[in-house]
């Protein structure tokens, strides 16, 4: 892995994983000394970055962690909403049978939660609705979800803090979802993934607000 390579894995890592915080300015030299190499690999990882928008650059001051904006919020739950109600009611349509990789899923989720590692259980959440995306076949709407991933990192991690007991009422709404999917009941499967994704927008929706009150 080149340089450039590694200050990009390392920044990128730590902005998802929250280490490096939304709104927090980095300076060449931070990423320089943790990473161990010379700036100009750290300033081309800034330059990727920024593509992908999670970072902005100031010049000669350092790059700037893009929070995330409540359209960001509302445009990916949205996206997030209208891909995972067609993927069940696919799934169900097509009468595939996900209960192995579907419980496996889950089962790194409980693993995740009982060690209390939040960035793993999000990444093992993502990975369950992701399972149903999958088994449509359209390669076209996987890749449209899977390019959410970013912001579905970051913003699992936000509605984590929102909600003391996030991680179990995630997995009892997966559960839910699973039993109604097994059922083959395409209504109750859609009610179900609305719900899901409407409460983890509301918490997003209200630490904005909390972080808009902090910061003013």
């Amino acid at each position: 892995m080149s340089a450039a390579d590694r200050a990009y894995v390392h920044t990128k890592e730590r902005i998802l994983d929250g280490e490096y915080a939304q709104g927090r300015l980095l300076g060449e030299g931070e990423v320089s000394d943790a990473v161990g190499v010379s700036r100009t690999p750290v300033r081309e990882a800034f330059l990727r970055l920024e593509a992908e928008g999670l970072l902005q650059l100031y010049p000669k001051r350092g790059a700037l962690v893009v929070p995330i904006s409540a359209a960001d919020v509302e445009d990916v739950m949205e996206t997030r909403q209208l891909i995972e109600r067609f993927a069940v009611a696919r799934v169900i349509e097509l009468d595939l049978d996900l209960s192995a990789q579907l419980d496996a899923a889950i089962a790194a989720q409980e693993r995740h939660a009982e060690a209390g590692d939040a960035v793993a259980f999000v990444d093992a959440d993502r990975e369950f609705h992701r399972v149903f995306v999958a088994a449509t076949g359209n390669a076209i709407v996987l890749r449209t979800h899977d390019s959410l991933r970013d912001q579905q990192q970051r913003m699992g991690l936000a509605a984590m803090s929102a909600g003391s007991d996030r991680m179990q009422r995630i997995l009892d709404q997966h559960r839910e979802i699973v039993a109604a999917v097994a059922r083959r009941d395409t209504d109750e499967a859609a009610a179900l993934i609305d719900r899901h994704l409407e409460e983890t927008l509301e918490l997003l929706r209200r630490a904005a607000r909390v972080a808009q009150s902090s910061s003013s």
